[in-house]
């Protein structure tokens, strides 16, 4: 299926969302976005959820983006209870994007801690952009339990989102510095040196908590 350049009827741009070709899936969504109307918001929802190819689901995002938040935020808050990874996690990042703290309340503690990676990671990002002000430090302390977690891309996504709280997270970073787990102290040592150093490189901070780590080990075996 083609979609004319002009064409906005609704139920053709819906039909096309579901059409096998990534490229008219693209241009579907690139007109739902452009030509907002209230009828494409749960079709692009339920489409985030399954569609295989990043680029479109961007675009996907895009398009919610361009619609009333009164109409998107419900129905992407009913989607991250999905039991779909996919659902999850795009709903979360599109929350992300609208910035619309009425979605707060969804930011769950369970989504925050996701057994799935990608899942935890947009919680993180959405969760920094939604939190209302004053709730800070409890958004730190409950991320903070996530440090260790995961590899490179996983603890990367975590420093971020903590630095993006700003000073709050220095207490519990200290905190977090002092437990057994040696993941736990070297990536909070990692997360404070890049807040008090942006332009370290999260590559060099990680070697450098590792050093600091080590050094400290060695002095309590001595």
């Amino acid at each position: 299926m083609t979609l004319p350049k002009q064409e906005t009827d609704a139920p053709r741009v819906l039909r096309a969302l579901e059409d096998g070709r990534s490229s008219v899936r693209l241009r579907a969504a690139m007109v739902a976005g452009t030509t907002p109307d209230p009828r494409f918001v749960d079709r692009l929802v339920e489409r985030c959820a399954i569609e295989p190819d990043f680029q479109v689901r961007e675009m996907l995002t895009w398009a919610l983006t361009r619609h009333a938040s009164s109409t998107t935020v419900p129905a992407l808050v009913r989607e991250v209870r999905s039991e779909r990874a996919q659902a999850r996690s795009q709903a979360l990042h599109t929350l992300s994007k609208i910035g619309d703290r009425q979605a707060w309340p969804a930011i769950t503690r369970a989504l925050l801690s996701d057994p799935d990676d990608e899942v935890a990671r947009s919680a993180w990002r959405a969760a920094v952009v939604l939190v209302p002000e004053g709730e800070e430090p409890a958004l730190a302390a409950v991320l903070a339990t996530q440090l260790g977690r995961g590899e490179r891309e996983t603890r990367l996504s975590l420093s971020r989102a903590l630095i993006a709280l700003g000073e709050a997270i220095v207490p519990i970073l200290r905190a977090a510095m002092t437990v057994l787990d040696p993941d736990v102290r070297r990536h909070a040592i990692a997360t404070e040196r890049l807040l008090r150093d942006p332009d370290a490189g999260f590559e060099f901070a990680t070697e450098e908590a590792k050093r600091v780590v080590a050094l400290g080990r060695a002095g309590r075996e001595e």
